[in-house]
C-alpha cells in the first residue's frame, strides 16, 4: 500500500505511491463538527471528489454555514448511521458527551472512527465498541493552514496512529485519509495515540503556547522595567519571533543560524544555555510527568465540569496584559506587512 522510505525502531515515514489504490474511494465520510479542523478537512476531501457529509447537533451555529458551502448536513446520529468512516472533529472537551449520547449508540461493526488528536481515547474518555476500527490522523497545523496548504498543493505533515484494527485495513485507510486531507505532498509519520497526545500537550504547554509566550512576556517586562519603550521591546522580543521560527522551520537549526547576523549567532550561543538551564529542564520534566500520568487531563476535565471558571478568568486577564496592549497599538501598522515584509526585515548576515 505504501512506499516506506525510512524506517527505524520508533519512526516510520510514508508516502503513497502514485499508482496505489485510494482506500477512501467508495467510502462514505461523515465529518462530525464544522469548526477549524472539520471545515478544512471536509473541503479538502470534497475537492478530492470524496463523498462527505457534515454531522452537527440541531441548532448548531455551523449548520447554516455548512449548508451554504454546499454540504449535506445531518444530525450527529444520522450522520453516524450513514457513514463508513466517522471523523470526530469536535473540541476535545465536547467529544466524550457527544460520543456517549449521539455517536456511540449508532455505531455498527465495520465502521471506522477517526480522531485528529488522541486526547479522548488515550485518557479513556471514549471507548468505541467491538468491531469498530479506531484511527488517528493528526495534521501538524490548524485547519486554516491545512486548507491553505491544500489549495497551494503544498500540504502539511500528518501523524497517523492505529488504536484498533478489526478490519485489517486500518493503517492503509489512515494513510489514504492523510493523503486526502493534504498530506499527499509531504511526509506522513506513524506514531501511537499515547505518543501523539503526550508530545502534543507537552509541546503546546512547554514551548509553543506556554513557555515561549512567557519567555517573550518576561523579556518585554525586563526591558520596559529598565526604561525602554514597550513598542521597541515588542518588536525585538515578540514580532521577530515569527521571523526566526520561519527560518528554523524552513532551514533547520544550522540553516537558521546561517541566516542571522554573526553578532546574533554569537550571543545566542552564549546566552541561550544561561536562560534555559538545568532548573528549567527539570520543570519541563515535571510537566511531562504530569501529562503522561493524566494529571493535566483530570484537571481539564474537572475545569470543564465546574463551568471553566478559572479558564475564563485567566483568559480575561490575558486580554489586559501588556503584550496585548502593545499589540493593539501596533497592529494597524504591522498587520498588513505579511510574509514578504517579515522576510525583508530580517537581519541577514552580510
Amino acid at each position: 500500500m505504501v512506499n516506506q522510505f525510512q524506517k527505524g525502531e520508533s519512526l516510520k515515514l510514508y508516502r503513497l505511491k502514485p499508482d496505489e489504490p485510494d482506500l477512501l474511494e467508495g467510502k462514505r465520510i461523515a465529518i462530525i463538527g464544522y469548526g477549524n479542523q472539520g471545515r478544512a478537512q471536509a473541503l479538502n476531501l470534497r475537492d478530492g471528489e470524496k463523498e462527505v457529509i457534515i454531522g452537527l447537533y440541531p441548532g448548531s451555529p455551523s449548520w447554516k454555514k455548512a449548508k451554504q458551502e454546499g454540504f449535506r448536513v445531518l444530525k450527529d446520529e444520522e450522520a453516524t448511521e450513514w457513514a463508513d468512516l466517522i471523523s470526530l472533529l469536535l473540541p476535545d472537551e465536547r467529544q466524550p458527551q457527544a460520543f456517549q449520547e449521539t455517536i456511540g449508540p449508532h455505531l455498527r461493526k465495520g465502521q471506522t472512527i477517526l480522531f485528529a488528536h488522541g486526547f479522548s481515547f488515550n485518557f479513556g474518555l471514549i471507548s468505541p465498541p467491538e468491531g469498530v476500527d479506531l484511527i488517528m490522523v493528526a495534521p501538524k497545523g490548524p485547519g486554516q493552514l491545512l486548507r491553505e496548504a491544500f489549495i497551494e498543493k503544498a500540504g502539511l505533515p500528518c501523524l497517523v496512529a492505529i488504536g484498533r484494527d478489526y478490519s485489517g485495513e486500518a493503517k492503509p485507510l489512515a494513510l489514504s485519509y492523510a493523503q486526502g486531507i493534504g498530506g499527499k505532498e509531504v511526509v506522513i509519520v506513524e506514531t501511537t495515540f499515547e505518543e501523539e497526545t503526550v508530545t502534543d500537550l507537552f509541546g503546546e504547554q512547554v514551548v509553543l503556547c506556554g513557555g515561549l509566550v512567557e519567555l517573550a512576556r518576561s523579556a518585554v517586562d525586563v526591558l520596559t522595567e529598565a526604561g525602554f519603550s514597550p513598542e521597541n521591546a515588542y518588536f525585538e522580543c515578540v514580532y521577530e519571533l515569527g521571523l526566526i521560527v520561519d527560518l528554523l522551520s524552513r532551514y533547520g537549526l544550522s540553516g537558521m543560524r546561517e541566516r542571522i547576523s554573526n553578532l546574533a549567532e554569537y550571543g545566542a550561543y552564549l546566552t541561550g544555555p544561561r536562560i534555559i538551564d538545568q532548573g528549567v529542564k527539570n520543570r519541563m520534566r515535571e510537566v511531562l510527568s504530569e501529562i503522561r500520568e493524566g494529571k493535566f487531563a483530570r484537571m481539564w476535565i474537572e475545569e470543564n465540569r465546574r463551568g471553566r471558571k478559572e479558564y475564563l478568568l485567566m483568559k480575561e486577564e490575558e486580554k489586559k496584559s501588556l503584550l496585548n496592549q502593545i499589540w493593539r497599538r501596533l497592529s494597524p501598522f504591522i498587520k498588513r506587512g505579511g510574509r514578504r515584509f517579515r522576510e525583508n526585515s530580517l537581519h541577514h548576515k552580510r
